[in-house]
């Protein structure tokens, strides 16, 4: 398969990586040094590039803009102990129309899932994450996202999609595979009442960056049902991280880092993006902390539990049932690694979206609000979410 609009890593920044300690991440990598053909693959686990691309965001500096300060950063980081394989494919380069890069985008996202090769995409403004989403079109099942965004960006649909719209344009664009989004870390101030509004109309699911940062462990559930994640690091706050357009309230670096590594420990997320990166600060601290989200992430993958596999026969798992109102809810809890789910169950007498029973990641307090009569929010919004 060709893939000619990619711009191939810079020499430089191979070179350097070559000088770095053995067990650094430059000297684990496979890097894309030829703009005829893509490195070989075989074994490879994430692949990283970068897209150059921001003419549909709503905050344009119209300045120019490269991943290689990150890349200098994020190579001279030593792996853990991991057994991860990673290839740097360079950058896609902006199309003639925004539709070419985003076709761009789309078309390498599909190859490298399929491959099962998780992409990391550098961005560039956040309308990407619409072709980041088309890549699962062909995967014959609805997907779930979640942003980590202090805005929900459904924006206007009737108008053409920008950084600020491509949440919405997912909701009203056929084909219609987007099952759940849940967005971690909103701001009400940033969000239009009837935006939230929309949130509970559609059974979505939004979380508070006061509610995230008061207890992080909220969001590990929700990130384990993720096939795909997107951070927008105007998310962070600019005590932390310096740019045009950072929000003195945001995340704080430990906790951002934290939440990259819930996403990477998610044995369901298939792809992650990091977004407008271009409108930060071109400083060594940036960077590093970029670099360090980056690799916080892949250590979640070399983590991974697999328990996908596990739990679609339920082996390793505690089974415990609750009897509440007119329903039984079904909880389980793994062997392997002490999380818990919920099942939520098909019914082939009302327009269902499953096709049979399925586990709904959720927290030990979910369990506990069960036990006190009390129906969990992510199951009753999953359960309407399949009615409709």
């Amino acid at each position: 398969m060709e893939f000619d609009f990619l711009k191939s890593v810079k020499s430089e920044i191979f070179e350097e990586a070559q000088k770095q300690h053995p067990d650094t991440l430059g000297k684990r990598t496979h890097f894309n040094t030829s703009e005829e053909d893509l490195p070989n693959l075989d074994g490879v686990n994430i692949a990283i590039f970068g897209v150059l691309e921001n003419r549909q965001s709503v905050k344009n500096t119209d300045s120019r803009f490269d991943f290689d300060k990150l890349r200098e950063e994020f190579y001279k980081l030593f792996a853990g102990n991991w057994d991860i394989q990673i290839a740097d494919l360079g950058d896609i380069a902006p199309g003639d129309s925004v539709e070419d890069t985003y076709y761009a985008v789309q078309k390498l996202n599909n190859y490298l899932i399929n491959r099962k090769i998780l992409p990391i995409m550098l961005g560039g403004s956040q309308d990407l994450v619409y072709a980041q989403y088309r890549a699962y079109d062909d995967f014959g099942r609805m997907v779930n996202f979640v942003n980590i965004d202090a805005c929900f960006d459904f924006g206007d649909t009737e108008q053409s999609i920008n950084s600020k719209s491509y949440v919405g344009k997912m909701v009203v664009d056929r084909p219609y595979n987007l099952f759940n989004y849940a967005n971690i870390g909103y701001q009400t101030y940033f969000n239009a009442q009837s935006e939230i509004d929309l949130i509970d109309k559609l059974f979505f699911e939004a979380y508070r960056l006061g509610d995230i940062a008061g207890n992080l462990k909220l969001a590990e559930p929700v990130l384990r049902d993720a096939d795909f994640v997107a951070i927008d690091v105007n998310s962070i706050a600019s005590e932390n991280i310096l740019g045009s357009f950072a929000s003195p309230n945001g995340f704080n670096n430990r906790e951002i880092c934290a939440i990259s590594r819930y996403a990477g420990i998610s044995d369901k997320v298939s792809s992650f993006g990091i977004y407008h990166i271009e409108n930060l600060d071109f400083s060594k601290n940036n960077f590093m902390l970029l670099s360090q989200i980056l690799w916080y992430f892949i250590e979640g993958v070399n983590y991974r539990k697999n328990e996908q596999q596990v739990n679609s026969s339920k082996k390793s798992l505690i089974t415990y049932k609750v009897p509440i109102n007119d329903d039984i809810l079904s909880f389980y809890k793994s062997e392997l690694s002490g999380r818990w789910w919920v099942e939520i169950p098909f019914s082939d007498t009302v327009n269902n979206k499953l096709r049979k029973n399925t586990l709904l990641p959720c927290s030990y307090e979910d369990y506990l609000e069960a036990c006190n009569q009390n129906i969990p929010e992510r199951w009753f919004k999953a359960k309407m979410k399949n009615e409709i």
